[in-house]
């Protein structure tokens, strides 16, 4: 087997589609190319499958607004929609109307997460305490956020079962936004935007329907850091891992691409193959063969470790099988 690299940073999520949401997931899977890999599956061969999708990749967030012209031209609606799909989002304050802290959600705010992203100008946002991931498409009118009927993956989260049911219905209804970037740097016109970008301190207020008010502090997130939409891959990802080395002890994935024609159709496989790396936002559970979809970025030489070409970053779950 070929090995394959890459190094990001792992955050569990897994997901179980409705049915309709199934189907759009499938419809912008269409969007791939459908050349057929190699048969030899290189490192490249393994992401031929996705290699020619630049004029079909598929929107994960909003364009980084870095751009002081493109940010006059923009409405308010779009300006902070801009701002809050170019972060991830992370608890740090969550009190009640009355002021007093949520423990429930306070005791786990490391890991209570919140995120934005854009399908072909679709906004749909996803949360979680670490345990299920909630999904949902959402609206923005001035500083109103309105959230739709979503979706959620089934797991039972034992001692975050609370916290989640806690969060789903803090998340209800709807909420008044406000987002400030601030940056710690030192005003300076000789600043670069890759200081002022590693400077910035974004922090997201959050007013629900009942008055509990809900503090999220920004990191960002891959696209923004690497400055670019990605390309649309497809991998299957085998319930079972194999050793990294022949020698070694250490476990990685096993994975091959998957190609879909213009209906959302498979229309091919390649060849198993093993990851050395890791995929942001991927949890492997070991009971589940899975088709993912991501997003994959190329490295610069100061980004890549141990000379890896590119970073993978969970868009999502279109196919998962409970393996006997």
């Amino acid at each position: 087997m070929t090995a394959m690299t890459s190094s990001v940073k792992k955050w569990p999520i897994r997901f179980t589609f409705l049915p309709s949401l199934l189907a759009v997931s499938l419809t912008l899977s269409a969007c791939q190319n459908a050349s057929v890999p190699n048969e030899n599956d290189t490192q490249e061969g393994t992401q031929t499958s996705a290699d020619a999708t630049d004029s079909h990749a598929i929107e994960v967030n909003a364009d980084a607004v870095t751009d002081d012209t493109q940010v006059d031209e923009m409405s308010a609606e779009d300006k902070m929609i801009a701002n809050l799909t170019r972060y991830r989002w992370t608890l740090i304050s969550a009190t009640d109307k009355g002021a007093q802290p949520l423990n429930m959600l306070m005791d786990i705010k490391d890991q209570v997460r919140l995120s934005f992203s854009q399908y072909q100008g679709e906004n749909t946002l996803s949360y979680s305490v670490g345990c299920n991931t909630m999904s949902a498409g959402y609206q923005l009118q001035g500083h109103t956020l309105t959230i739709d009927d979503g979706m959620s993956t089934k797991m039972s989260c034992g001692e975050l079962d609370k916290a989640e049911n806690s969060l789903n219905q803090l998340m209800q209804g709807q909420s008044q936004l406000t987002v400030v970037i601030a940056s710690s740097a030192k005003d300076s016109e000789d600043n670069s935007k890759d200081d002022r970008s590693k400077s910035e301190q974004p922090i997201l207020t959050q007013v629900t329907s009942d008055a509990a008010t809900l503090i999220w502090e920004g990191s960002m997130t891959p696209q923004a850091k690497y400055n670019s939409k990605g390309d649309t891959v497809f991998w299957a990802v085998s319930s079972k891992t194999i050793p990294c080395t022949d020698y070694g002890s250490e476990m990685c994935l096993q994975v091959k691409p998957i190609t879909y024609n213009d209906q959302g159709i498979k229309t091919s496989e390649g060849r198993w193959t093993v990851f050395t790396g890791e995929i942001d936002g991927y949890q492997h559970d070991g009971m589940h063969d899975e088709v993912l979809r991501l997003q994959r970025y190329q490295l610069n030489s100061d980004e890549s470790v141990q000379g890896e070409k590119y970073a993978y970053v969970l868009d999502a779950v279109i196919e998962s099988a409970v393996v006997e």
